[in-house]
């Protein structure tokens, strides 16, 4: 499963940087094995709104009772987007694995390929994917990640015969871009 879904992160980030933008930090959780689906941060404001947003990325993990969650963002990105200092490599995509017990750090750097350019001056580039280092087991995650983490594995006890769906909708109705898989889709 690990494989899929780094598969799946590394070509939608190759295509969003294709089309001039920087992928979204992205949460998938699992649920015995089994991927909840795929959320994408709402659109987010520097500082201290980015910070809040991607912190409740955790909220569907949470509500869906996740064992496993995968994160994934940019280096540059969520650390400009949060006021923080850029930590580690840096053009990367870094995946976290995580659960109860802890996490697992992967880093992809890459290079950035000039494809095009937009006469307003907006560039289209494809990663060039350098050798990755070795997972770090622990290893240190930016605050707003970190918070993530640590929340999905809060359960959310809400006095509703749906916690679940009615958390999608919140996050929904919040900008939070949201693809279950069938098996948690609404009235599965």
């Amino acid at each position: 499963m690990w494989d899929a879904l780094v598969g799946v992160a590394k070509s939608a980030y190759a295509a969003s940087l294709g089309e001039g933008t920087v992928p979204r930090p992205l949460i998938m959780p699992l649920v015995r094995g089994e991927l909840v689906g795929m959320i994408w941060v709402r659109p987010l404001k520097v500082g201290q709104d980015a910070l809040t947003g991607i912190a409740e990325l955790s909220n569907i993990a949470a509500a869906a009772r996740a064992d496993e969650v995968v994160l994934a963002w940019e280096t540059h990105d969520v650390a400009t987007a949060c006021e923080l200092p850029v930590v580690g490599p840096a053009p990367c995509l870094n995946m976290v694995l995580a659960t109860r017990d802890g996490h697992v750090l992967h880093q992809f750097p890459y290079n950035e390929q000039l494809l095009s350019r937009s006469p307003e001056g907006w560039a289209s580039v494809a990663p060039d994917w350098k050798p990755a280092p070795a997972p770090q087991p622990g290893g240190e995650l930016v605050p707003p990640i970190q918070a993530a983490v640590n929340y999905s594995f809060t359960p959310i006890e809400m006095d509703h015969p749906n916690p679940f769906g009615v958390t999608v909708v919140l996050m929904e109705e919040d900008g939070y871009r949201i693809s279950l898989t069938e098996a948690f889709a609404p009235g599965a």
